[in-house]
């Protein structure tokens, strides 16, 4: 039997050599992804982990051998760092904390009641009010800086913690909204309804349905909140001016001094400490936030 006749008979036989050159073609494909997204990864890692590292280098060390690679290391920098500012770390530590968790509870509350609004009830101007708050998204912080702090200075606000916590129970955030309103569109208007019937007010149907069903979005809400509020600088700058106050973004600058040598191991020392709770924070709510985000409706 010929090989055209062996070609006619299984007509397979000539694709398999075409397939296994495809395969061959993706595999590499694939390899070659992965070995760049590796490169890119440790691009964008590598200072972190140079972070990391000069924590637990001498001062004289940090920035004459710019490498991850050494043996001259040392714990001194995190009990100098814990205690040569005015107040130990942990004072600042706490009151970061009390900032983060001040502010999540004010946008869970506010913005998830503002969600419920804009999503469930039938207002007039309601369509207005809600394009006005997605336009918000795009005014920068700096155009409203001189009017709340003037606000908040005819208080007597300054050097407490109200201005940075008590915006959030306004609902100012309108990125949360925005989800939250997305997320409770999506849920089935049968529940709404059936509680109606039921003799159910908006109130009832705002804690006893609402909220235990867009879960995700209220995690979302808060994981991004802890990770904003945790990390700013320019808020605490503008409205705190005793140390005692401080959060540990701001105490962070104790360390460096323009005047005198820079304590820059201490600072580096504390400022892996001040990034653990975001790490860890991170690490166990990423799955709230793809479920936040893939059940909300943004696209």
């Amino acid at each position: 039997m010929t090989t055209e006749t062996e070609t006619l008979l299984r007509p397979d036989a000539a694709r398999r050599p075409r397939r296994r050159a495809a395969a061959g073609t993706s595999t590499l494909r694939s390899v070659g992804k992965h070995i760049l997204l590796g490169a890119v990864s440790l691009v964008m890692v590598y200072p972190l982990v140079w972070l990391v590292v000069s924590s637990f280098k001498p001062n004289g060390e940090i920035f004459r051998d710019l490498s991850i690679f050494t043996t001259d290391l040392t714990t001194e920098n995190y009990a100098n760092g814990w205690n040569d500012l005015q107040h130990p770390f942990g004072l600042f530590l706490l009151n970061s904390s009390i900032i983060a968790l001040g502010a999540i509870v004010g946008n869970l509350l506010s913005c998830s009641m503002a969600a419920y609004a804009f999503a469930r009830l039938r207002f007039r101007g309601r369509n207005l009010a809600f394009a006005v708050m997605l336009g918000s998204i795009m005014l920068p912080f700096q155009v409203l800086l001189v009017p709340q702090f003037l606000i908040f200075k005819e208080l007597g606000w300054l050097n407490t913690f109200l201005p940075l916590i008590a915006p959030k129970f306004l609902a100012t955030e309108a990125f949360f909204v925005f989800l939250m309103v997305q997320f409770i569109r999506g849920l089935p208007k049968e529940l709404f309804e059936a509680a109606r019937i039921d003799g159910a007010g908006h109130a009832r149907s705002y804690f006893q349905i609402t909220l235990p069903l867009i879960v995700p979005s209220l995690a979302t809400t808060a994981i991004f909140t802890f990770i904003w509020t945790w990390g700013d600088f320019f808020g605490p700058l503008i409205y705190l001016r005793l140390p005692e106050l401080f959060p540990a973004s701001l105490a962070l600058k104790g360390f460096l001094d323009a005047q005198s040598s820079s304590d820059y191991g201490s600072m580096f020392a504390m400022s892996v400490v001040s990034l653990l709770p975001l790490f860890l924070v991170f690490l166990f709510g990423q799955r709230f936030l793809i479920r936040g985000s893939a059940t909300s409706g943004i696209k």
